[in-house]
């Protein structure tokens, strides 16, 4: 019988696994059906929004008193934070003469441009309206409208994620010309990981599609790769809950309850000749393991190293993304 949870010994996450050579994988093109990836797509992309944009993360928004601008959907947008931590945004033009307030400066939590001096608390000014905005304690959502053009939420779908006072978490950022639909593609396509990506993964089945009933997700079996022979295996499932965002949550193994949340803000307006689009991932890990109280207080040490874990991911996922556009905006799109 096995021990109670509580009183079990210590158990390394680690096992020995000898992957096989890269070309001796199972092929994984026939599971992986473009009408399947095509139409978790079509139900991901139909579900609400509320017009609610994922900004970027929140420590970086008001970071050492300076604003933080970006274009999301071809509207400029600058966030900062009051004298007392609270969020402001707005347009990021000056309702003055069109400086760029992303280049101002926040004076005891007070908005100032840069060209002439004016003022802006957060409030209502001379044609300037700000934005609805939420902090959800990782990330930074905006309520853009215009741009959304759907029925506005109060509040963005937010995943559940660990408790805070019981995970870590960092934010990896970055752009790609490709349109939101691609990222959300690619990331509805778990057949890829271990042949696109064998220096992170080893093992990949995937265990169940939408195709069978039950829950819209995939779940899949996977290793990581620690180091040589030596991997963590888990189970995790990917479910898209928005229409630019597909959260993939380990749901057995090491970390059980971690989620990685992959979100796509569209940088330019929509029907762009040249679309960009900002990838905002975060990894929101924890665990039920005694030692993980040391990761949490190495939590600024760790931030570094868990981007740049995602950044190599990113660096091959982006170009899957921004070849599907090439391909789909040439009319050449197999899918």
């Amino acid at each position: 019988m096995n021990a109670p949870r509580g009183n079990r010994g210590w158990t390394s996450p680690l096992r020995v696994r000898r992957a096989v050579r890269w070309e001796h994988q199972a092929p994984a093109w026939r599971e992986a059906k473009p009408a399947l990836i095509a139409q978790a797509l079509k139900r991901a992309v139909a579900r609400p929004s509320g017009n609610w944009y994922v900004v970027g993360a929140s420590r970086e928004i008001g970071a050492q008193g300076r604003p933080y601008g970006r274009t999301i959907a071809g509207v400029e947008v600058v966030l900062w934070r009051s004298q007392e931590g609270a969020l402001r945004a707005g347009p990021g033009a000056c309702p003055h003469l069109g400086a760029p307030l992303r280049d101002s400066r926040v004076v005891c939590g007070t908005l100032m441009c840069h060209w002439h001096g004016l003022s802006l608390d957060g409030g209502p000014f001379a044609g300037w309206e700000p934005y609805p905005v939420h902090d959800d304690g990782v990330l930074v959502w905006v309520r853009l409208d215009p741009a959304g053009g759907e029925s506005p939420l109060e509040r963005p779908v937010v995943p559940p994620r660990p408790a805070p006072g019981n995970a870590v978490d960092a934010v990896f950022t970055a752009a790609g010309r490709c349109e939101p639909e691609d990222v959300v593609a690619n990331r509805l396509d778990p057949w890829h990981g271990s042949w696109f990506h064998p220096y992170a993964f080893v093992g990949l089945k995937v265990a169940r599609t939408p195709e069978d009933g039950g829950e819209d997700a995939f779940a899949v079996e996977v290793s990581f790769k620690a180091a040589g022979r030596l991997v963590v295996p888990v189970r995790a499932v990917f479910t898209a809950p928005g229409p630019r965002t597909v959260v993939m949550r380990i749901t057995d193994g090491e970390g059980a309850g971690s989620v990685v949340e992959t979100h796509a803000t569209p940088l330019t307006a929509p029907g762009a000749t040249h679309p960009r689009t900002v990838v905002v991932e975060a990894v929101v890990a924890s665990s039920d393991r005694r030692g993980f109280a040391l990761a949490r207080a190495a939590a600024p040490a760790l931030r570094p190293l868990m981007r740049r874990t995602a950044g190599r991911l990113w660096r091959d996922d982006l170009a899957y993304a921004e070849r599907r556009w090439s391909l789909r905006s040439s009319g050449r799109f197999p899918g």
